[in-house]
């Protein structure tokens, strides 16, 4: 690999030289600098960004965390920190896996978003306290390089369990998402609150929230002859299309039969038939706002709690009386 030394020697300069024509300083004249970068390009030279990135404690560059890349839920949230940053000047990198987790100690990163619920708590805590800037998703952690936009999971669950008593459902079939995770495990235990204080009798099915685990507890629930109609709060809309999946070739029709609510308004959703009910949030707003907090806390800027609200989007899968 071409380095600056090698540049050096071609060009007959010092290495000092060089160093300042390619980044851009004012103490080398154009002409030398031009020279230099002409001589650069024809070496095809590649810059070291991780040593520029150890020189300048700055690299512009945000990482986000995320669980995986699967299911169309990320798309928004993605697409919002994209344009939140680009209006501060910075790029991001999006990661997953314990790799990448080293950006942060090893600086190869500003600051970082996590959604990610297998990224370990006390490991961002720890990077924290050693004084990287960090905003998370998906839980609620205390220090001073933490701050944290959560999505408002009670009022959205809240809102689904009301439609389930105004439907004077008798059970409710609730499929959860991952155990580990935050979101996953608000939605969950706000439902069996609610659903108690209506008296209304429930049942947990385990799923993993993607599509697959849906189908599955459809499966599951249809294996122990249900009475009809089937009320079912899917804790993502992820599940819920694999319930439509389960349940296109059966003889039995969501919105009639089987009544389904969802949670997260994915775009998917507005084109089921019938369309989905569910409980809806700005996600590109969400990633807006984690891209705006990040970098003012970079620029230790004063910074307001926020908090990700919800609304209940009616739709066929849950007729209303």
């Amino acid at each position: 690999m071409v380095g600056i030394k090698d540049i050096a020697k071609v060009a007959g300069v010092s290495i000092s030289t060089v160093s300042y024509a390619l980044n851009g300083s004012s103490k080398v004249t154009e002409r030398t600098r031009q020279k230099i970068m002409t001589i650069a390009n024809e070496m095809n030279y590649v810059p070291n960004m991780a040593a520029r990135t150890l020189k300048r404690q700055q690299t512009n560059i945000i990482g986000v965390y995320l669980t995986d890349y699967g299911g169309s839920f990320y798309g928004e949230l993605l697409d919002g920190m994209k344009k939140g940053l680009e209006l501060q000047g910075y790029e991001m990198i999006v990661c997953s896996g314990k790799q990448s987790q080293l950006f942060i100690p090893e600086r190869m990163i500003d600051g970082a978003i996590i959604l990610d619920w297998s990224f370990q708590s006390d490991k961002i805590v720890h990077y924290a306290n050693q004084g990287h800037q960090i905003v998370v998703l998906d839980r609620e952690l205390e220090s001073k390089n933490i701050h944290k936009i959560l999505l408002d999971n009670v009022g959205g669950t809240c809102l689904a369990i009301e439609h389930f008593a105004l439907a004077n459902a008798s059970k409710v079939y609730l499929i959860a998402g991952p155990e580990k995770g935050y979101d996953s495990q608000k939605r969950l235990q706000t439902s069996q609150k609610e659903l108690k204080m209506y008296g209304i009798d429930y049942e947990i099915i385990q799923g993993n929230f993607i599509e697959a685990s849906g189908t599955a507890a459809a499966e599951e629930i249809m294996q122990h002859n249900p009475t009809f109609p089937l009320y079912i709060f899917a804790l993502n809309d992820e599940m819920a299309i694999g319930i439509y999946e389960y349940f296109k070739n059966s003889s039995l029709k969501i919105g009639e039969d089987i009544r389904i609510i969802g949670f997260d308004n994915i775009e998917v959703g507005k084109f089921l038939l019938p369309r989905l009910a569910t409980i809806s949030y700005s996600k590109h707003r969400w990633g807006m706002l984690a891209a705006q907090v990040i970098i003012q806390m970079i620029k230790q800027e004063t910074i307001e709690a926020e908090q990700i609200y919800t609304t209940y989007v009616a739709g066929g899968s849950f007729p209303e009386r």
